[in-house]
Order: C-alpha cells, then structure tokens, then sequence
C-alpha cells in the first residue's frame, strides 16, 4: 500500500472536510474517545480550521482514497476552552501550536504515518514562524471504565518518542456524547507538550 501525504490550509481545506469527518467519526469511536459523532457537528467543528489561515489539514491517501488525516492551527485560533488553561499558566498562546486530531484507518497503521503527520504538523508551526511549542489534548478516561479494552495500549510511549510530555497543570475539559450514552457530557483532558526544533 502506497500512501501519500499531503498538506492543505485554510479554505482549501473545504473540500475535504467531509471526508475527514467520516474518518473522524469512524476512528473516534474507538478507546478511549467512544465519540458519537454525526455528520452536522463535524461540519461545524472543522470550519475553524477553514477559517483559520495558518491552520493545516496533512492528508493521507492511498490513491483517491483519504485513509487518515492529521489536522493543527495556531491555538490562538482554537476555542477558549483549550486556550484559557495555557493562559492561566502564563504560556503565551501565541507561540504554541495546537494538534487537533490525528486519526488513522487500522490497516494503516504500524507503518510509520502517524510519525509522519507529527512531522508534517511540526514542519508547518515551523515554517509559520514565531511558534515555540506544539501541543495537543487526550482525554482522561476511568482504569475500570467498562468499555476499556483489556488489550488497549496507551499512546504515551508513542508521544514521548516525538518529544512529548504531559503537563500536569494543563488541563480541560470538553463535551461530547459517548457511544454509550444518552447525552453529552464534559470529559477531562490533560495537554502534552513539546518544544519545536
């Protein structure tokens, strides 16, 4: 399998957002997101990076076919719930770019694209010029949380090789509905953080 990376900004993001929310709700409703995603959210979630400029969509397809899609904007451009805490913590928003999703078909995966969509993110905050960090969110779910896969392995290891660390005092907390629930519900998410190059 052949896949190609591709990056795009700004409104020529558009066309294709829809593509990338399919994969969003398809990859998200896997652990530890159990994200119940439909179509009209998406479409309003991912216009921000439309609207953003400097924001990127790194696409990855294997011919026409969009098979994972890593997204990032400055986070000054990103809602206030993921701002404020660096604000709180005297980061200057300015200077920290912020990964939104990174989400991947399974049998793409363990072929090194997801190392790839951190250096593609990482090369754009670069060539933007003034950015000083990276950072994205995970959420934070239960050990006994009942739909936890006896077999799931968590990222961190993954992260800290690209030259991530949690930050303790980062912290959110973002809504969405669970597969398993009848309603949304603000889930608690910590942020990672790494210096760019």
């Amino acid at each position: 399998m052949t896949v190609t990376l591709e990056r795009v900004s700004g409104e020529t993001i558009r066309p294709w957002v829809s593509e990338v929310a399919r994969l969003r709700i398809q990859v998200f409703r896997e652990w530890p997101y159990l994200y119940d995603g439909d179509m009209d959210y998406e479409q309003q979630y991912l216009e921000t990076y439309i609207q953003s400029p400097r924001s990127v969509f790194v696409l990855a397809r294997n011919g026409d076919r969009v098979v994972g899609a890593a997204t990032g904007l400055p986070l000054e451009d990103e809602e206030d719930a993921f701002i404020h805490p660096f604000i709180d913590q005297g980061y200057n928003p300015a200077e920290i770019f912020y990964f939104g999703e990174s989400v991947l078909l399974p049998e793409y995966r363990g072929q090194g694209i997801g190392v790839r969509f951190f250096g593609e993110r990482e090369a754009h905050a670069s060539e933007l010029g003034g950015i000083r960090y990276c950072c994205f969110c995970a959420v934070e779910r239960p050990a006994d949380h009942p739909l936890r896969p006896a077999d799931y392995q968590p990222l961190d290891d993954f992260w800290k090789k690209r030259g991530y660390e949690p930050v303790p005092e980062l912290r959110t907390h973002y809504p969405w509905k669970d597969i398993d629930q009848a309603e949304e519900t603000a889930k608690p998410m910590n942020f990672w953080m790494g210096r760019l190059a």
